[in-house]
C-alpha cells in the first residue's frame, strides 16, 4: 500500500488524454444542444401533433462508438410506462419529441445489456472525467444530432445545471451549458450493473498512472468504485490496487465478487496481497482464497501467517532461482520471461540441493558470454542473507550495511525462499510506525 502523499495531477498524462478533437467546438453541435434534464416530462407526440404520453427517460446503449446513440424512449401512456424504439424518433426539440408514424408498437421496456437510462442512470451520480482527472457529479446531459442518428454528447458538471434542475417550469428545460465535459473525455460508471460500458476513455485511462487511477477510484463511492476497476485491463487494475489506501481498498473489495477480488489479488504483487488478505476477516479471506488456483491460494496463506515483526512478515517471493550449473543465456532467458514481475536486479544462484550460493547481478549477466556457466560467474563479493525469523530491527541494520537493492531470506537450511526490497522495507516501517500490519510473498520463478 503507498504511503500518504501530496495531492498532484499527472499533466503529462492530462496532455496526452486531451489530445482528441471535441464534437463541442463545433458550432452546428452547440446550436443544437438538447438538455435531456428539461426533456423529462415532455410531450412525445406522433406526426400529427398528438400526444401519445410523457417522457420518462432516455435509453442510450454503450459500445465501440464514443457518443453513444439514443436507442429508445420509456414514455408514460396513461398509467403505462412503454418503450419506443429510438429509430422512431423524426424531431428532437427541447420543448416536445415527434416520431415519425401514428402507429406506434408500445411495448414494455426491459433493459438490454449495455443499455444506460440517461435520467435514472446517469444524472446526478459520479463519473470521471478522465481529461481533467477528476471525479464529477453530472448536473445535466446533452444531446446532438451527429452522423445522422440523435448521440449523447457532453455531460454538465456545473452547480448552475444542477439548481436549474430542481426549479420548475420553462428555466428548468432551457440548456445553459456553462460547464460541459465532452462526452469522449467521460467514463460513465452508473448502469443497473454497476458495469462501464464507455469505450473512448478506455484507452485514454490506461495512460494514467496508477496513482492517479487509485485517487479517482478513492473519490468515488460503492458500485461506482466497482465499475471503474471493471473498465481498466486487469493487469492495470492490480497496479491500482496497489496505490490505495487500506480502508479504501477494504471497502472496494467488499464490494467486488470474490472471483473478481481473487484475480486482481493474484496479479498484485505478492507482499501487497498477502497485506491486504492479512486485514480481512477469516470468512472474507478464505472466499477470496478458494476462488485462486491451489498453487497461489497455499502460498498465500503461508505468507500471510508470517509474523508482522520477523524477515518472512515483509518478504516478497518474487525472484528468478537458477542452478550453478545453468547458462547466462538460460538466466538471461528466465529474467525475460517474468519481466512483468519488475525483477531486473538478476538472479539468485543455488547449488543443487537448492542452497544459497549467490546473487548475480544483471549487468554480470549481459557483460559474460552466453554460454558461460553461473558457477564461473560466483564470487565476492556476496549477497547478504537474513533468516526467515530474523527481527524487523536486524533487518533494517543489515539493509544499511548492504546497501544494495535488496536482502536474500533464507529458511533454516540455507535456502532462498524471497528477498526484502528497499521499497518493502520502507513500507513495512511507515507501517509499523502507524501501528498497522505488514506481510509479502508468492512463489519463486524458476
Amino acid at each position: 500500500m503507498r504511503t500518504p502523499a501530496v495531492p498532484a495531477i499527472n499533466t503529462v498524462a492530462k496532455r496526452i488524454v486531451g489530445r482528441r478533437d471535441s464534437v463541442l467546438a463545433r458550432k452546428n453541435i452547440r446550436d443544437s444542444l438538447v438538455s435531456v434534464a428539461g426533456l423529462i416530462g415532455r410531450p412525445v407526440r406522433d406526426d400529427e401533433g398528438r400526444d401519445l404520453g410523457k417522457l420518462v427517460d432516455i435509453v442510450v446503449r454503450h459500445g465501440e462508438e464514443t457518443y453513444p446513440a439514443v436507442s429508445g424512449l420509456i414514455v408514460k401512456v396513461g398509467q403505462r410506462k412503454s418503450f419506443i424504439d429510438g429509430a422512431r424518433i423524426s424531431k428532437l426539440t427541447q420543448d416536445e419529441i415527434r416520431l415519425s408514424s401514428t402507429k406506434i408498437n408500445l411495448k414494455e421496456y426491459t433493459r438490454r445489456p449495455g443499455e444506460s437510462l440517461l435520467d435514472g442512470d446517469v444524472i446526478d451520480h459520479q463519473i470521471v472525467d478522465v481529461n481533467g482527472l477528476r471525479v464529477v457529479r453530472s448536473a445535466d446531459l446533452y444531446l446532438a444530432p451527429l452522423d445522422r442518428e440523435i448521440r449523447l454528447v457532453g455531460v454538465d458538471v456545473s452547480f448552475v445545471s444542477f439548481l436549474r434542475r430542481i426549479f420548475p417550469g420553462t428555466i428548468r428545460r432551457r440548456p445553459t451549458p456553462d460547464r460541459v465535459v465532452d462526452w469522449a473525455t467521460v467514463a460513465s460508471l452508473t448502469d443497473s450493473a454497476g458495469q462501464v460500458r464507455t469505450s473512448g476513455p478506455r484507452s485514454a485511462l490506461a495512460q494514467l498512472r496508477p496513482a492517479d487511477l487509485a485517487d479517482l477510484i478513492e473519490d468515488l463511492v460503492g458500485r461506482e468504485q466497482n465499475a471503474l476497476i471493471e473498465l481498466l485491463d486487469p493487469n492495470l487494475a492490480a497496479d491500482v490496487l496497489e496505490e490505495m489506501e487500506d480502508d479504501e481498498l477494504q471497502g472496494l473489495l467488499r464490494g467486488l465478487p470474490a472471483e473478481r477480488a481473487a484475480e486482481l489479488l493474484a496479479l498484485m504483487e505478492p507482499d501487497e496481497s498477502a497485506e491486504v488478505l492479512r486485514d480481512l476477516d477469516d470468512e472474507h479471506r478464505e472466499s477470496i482464497l478458494s476462488s485462486m488456483t491451489t498453487e497461489t491460494a497455499n502460498t498465500l496463506r503461508q505468507l500471510v501467517a508470517f509474523d508482522e515483526a520477523l524477515a518472512g512478515g515483509v518478504m516478497t517471493t518474487h525472484m528468478v532461482i537458477c542452478r550453478e550449473s545453468d547458462t547466462v543465456a538460460h538466466a538471461l532467458a528466465l529474467l525475460v520471461k517474468h519481466k512483468e514481475r519488475d525483477i531486473s536486479d538478476g538472479v539468485v544462484v543455488v547449488d543443487a540441493k537448492g542452497k544459497l550460493r549467490d546473487h548475480i547481478q544483471m549487468i554480470e549477466l549481459v557483460s559474460a558470454k552466453s554460454g558461460a556457466v553461473l558457477s564461473d560467474l560466483i564470487g565476492p563479493p556476496f549477497p547478504t542473507a537474513v533468516h526467515i525469523n530474523t527481527a524487523l530491527d536486524q533487518v533494517i541494520e543489515e539493509f544499511s550495511n548492504n546497501r544494495g537493492s535488496s536482502i536474500i531470506v533464507i529458511d533454516g537450511k540455507n535456502k532462498p525462499v524471497g528477498r526484502i526490497m528497499a521499497d518493502d522495507l520502507v513500507d513495512a516501517l511507515v507501517a509499523r510506525t502507524a501501528h498497522r500490519g505488514f506481510a509479502q510473498g508468492s512463489g519463486a520463478l524458476t
